[in-house]
């Protein structure tokens, strides 16, 4: 099967922007996979190989800089786990597949614009009731969607002042990638196969992603980088609304 060359091009720049961000980007691989019309069946689990890889380098950096607050993971992590492999198993149809899709975008075009402001906020424990339910909501729906949850947990995290950005960004890339290990699993047992394509994939957005994760825990301010990712998946959501 034949890919378009810009296709190849942007892919390792979205692993690279949410790397970043301490996110593994399956919604960005999403969004470009259907920009350029992939398959919804090459979709799901391509999305989900991605971000274990790319999850895993930006987890790297942020938690090599001391970011990690494995206490406020374990709240959320422990129900996203079972709840991701249980979304896994599960079909979507193709319209609902599409729509839900273009909201989580949406969703996300929202938190990358900095409207769920960090500056000024007193940071608050969260307790075991909230975690499980945000967990293990985010963990069905990660799995269903063929995402890691990052892009929803990060928001939620800093609008309730459970932790500040950076720290944010070190417990979703984890929860993205323990959530995408689970999905994929689910994916598996149901018969979902990964194509081999889908490797040349991973080492392009490994690259991306491991850039990605150095620069934003270290070297560069996240709101150009948030903007410019925005811009890109308000492109693909409108496409899956639209078209």
């Amino acid at each position: 099967m034949e890919f378009d060359i810009l296709f190849l091009i942007l892919l390792p720049v979205v692993a690279f922007l949410y790397a970043a961000v301490g996110h593994g980007g399956a919604s960005g691989y999403l969004a470009l996979m259907g920009l350029f019309s992939f398959s919804e069946e090459l979709m799901r689990p391509t999305g989900l190989l991605l971000n274990l890889f790319v999850a895993a380098v930006s987890f790297y950096h942020f938690w090599r800089s001391g970011y990690f607050n494995y206490r406020l993971f374990l709240y959320f992590a422990i129900a996203s786990i079972p709840m991701a492999f249980l979304g896994g198993m599960l079909e979507v149809d193709s319209k609902v597949y599409k729509v839900v899709l273009g909201f989580l975008l949406l969703f996300a075009i929202v938190h990358m614009l900095g409207f769920f402001g960090e500056k000024n906020k007193e940071i608050r424990s969260v307790n075991w009731i909230s975690g499980l339910l945000v967990g293990g909501g985010i963990g069905f729906f990660s799995g269903l969607i063929g995402i890691g949850g990052g892009i929803i947990l990060s928001p939620l995290i800093l609008i309730f002042g459970w932790g500040k950005v950076k720290e944010a960004a070190a417990v979703s890339a984890l929860f993205i990638w323990v959530n995408s290990v689970s999905g994929m699993i689910g994916q598996w047992s149901s018969g979902v196969a990964i194509e081999k394509q889908s490797w040349l994939f991973v080492g392009l957005a490994f690259i991306g992603g491991f850039a990605g994760g150095y620069f934003g825990s270290k070297k560069i301010d996240n709101k150009g980088l948030r903007y410019l990712l925005a811009f890109v998946l308000l492109l693909a959501s409108l496409k899956l609304f639209f078209i």
